[in-house]
């Protein structure tokens, strides 16, 4: 990242007498250096410059120095500060995206050089989407901390969109998404096929009479159901439009918390995977119901990048996914899912 002065040579022949010659510089800029963004990241993550200098153990004078050194050489401000902390600009929340994935690439790179591939160590980070965690994501950690206990295994929880945009930057090493035939950037293996059910309160006046209803029937309730950006709402949406049907009586939530207190709550029921609602559905507090004439569904697959290669724990923690996936499946613990993964 550092310009180093262009020397140009001249020939011995070239040189005529009462003749001058200028060296020819370019503008000096500092190296940047990886500590240059971790401090960056640092302080942007505890939003003050004197609590990221006590995290990092270097003194505040020389912290900001290296702050303002990353700024010039950049040429753009990073951070607005004030009496209350640091907040980042529109140009530091560009950088900062960008310097998280370099500094993980580096570790990763370095844990690819160092672990052994007999006993997987590192960091891996898997993204998981909100209705997929609920099923997921504790038997993995419980299967991780046992197989591979040198590796740790960070788990993010966002929507799909966001997931996808990790994914692409190297922020996340894998993560779990579904397959809407946009996953060409991404090399994928088919994880689960999983059932989509009317999902309400136990005692609802929304609740149908047998153990199954019609799709048209479902969309005749009263529907809590998360916004676009999930994976979800756009497959109920087009198959609705596919039959002429319109989802006109729904209660948009994008916090599954929240949509959980408001099916207890009686406002409504939803059409969702069991995943995310597992609990309730186990304690009675809740009943889903298989939703016919058509089925829905969803295909969920295990993405990595098709740039950035996978570390030994990386690969480790892909095919214990792909394993834990079907035993969850085998023994009905994910609900309304069946294996496609070649692990079954």
């Amino acid at each position: 990242m550092s310009i180093t002065k262009l020397l140009f040579c001249w020939p011995r022949s070239a040189l005529r007498r009462n003749t001058l010659y200028f060296p020819i510089t370019a503008p000096r800029l500092g190296p940047m250096e990886l500590r240059q963004l971790r401090y960056f990241v640092a302080i942007v993550d505890h939003g003050s410059l004197s609590r990221a200098a006590l995290i990092l153990h270097v003194a505040q004078p020389a912290l900001t120095q290296q702050l303002r050194q990353l700024e010039e050489e950049l040429g753009v401000q990073l951070l607005h500060r004030s009496a209350q902390g640091v907040l980042s600009t529109d140009a530091g929340k560009v950088f900062y995206e960008h310097a998280q994935a370099i500094l993980k690439q580096v570790a990763d790179a370095r844990s690819a050089v160092t672990q052994s591939a007999a006993r997987p160590s590192g960091n891996v980070t898997l993204g998981l989407p909100h209705s997929i965690s609920g099923a997921l994501a504790l038997p993995l950690l419980l299967a991780a901390r046992e197989r591979y206990p040198e590796i740790t295994l960070q788990l993010t929880e966002e929507i799909t969109g966001n997931l996808n945009e990790q994914l692409k930057s190297g922020r996340i090493n894998l993560a779990v998404l579904f397959d809407d035939g946009q996953l060409t950037p991404f090399a994928c293996s088919p994880l689960v096929e999983e059932e989509m059910r009317f999902i309400c309160r136990s005692d609802s006046p929304f609740a149908p009479p047998g153990l199954a209803l019609s799709f048209p029937q479902a969309l005749s309730a009263t529907l809590i159901l998360p916004g676009l950006q999930h994976g979800v709402r756009p497959r109920i949406d087009s198959r609705a439009r596919e039959l002429g049907l319109e989802t006109a009586n729904v209660i948009e939530i994008n916090s599954i918390a929240i949509l959980k207190s408001a099916i207890l709550a009686g406002m409504g029921a939803t059409i969702l995977p069991a995943a995310p609602l597992l609990a309730e559905l186990d304690s009675g507090a809740m009943r889903s119901y298989a939703i016919h004439s058509p089925v829905l569904s969803r295909t969920v697959a295990l993405c990595a990048s098709k740039n950035i290669p996978l570390t030994n724990a990386g690969n480790a923690v892909k095919n214990l996914v792909l394993q834990v996936a079907a035993e969850l499946c085998g023994s009905g613990r994910w609900v309304g899912a069946h294996v496609l993964s070649p692990m079954a």
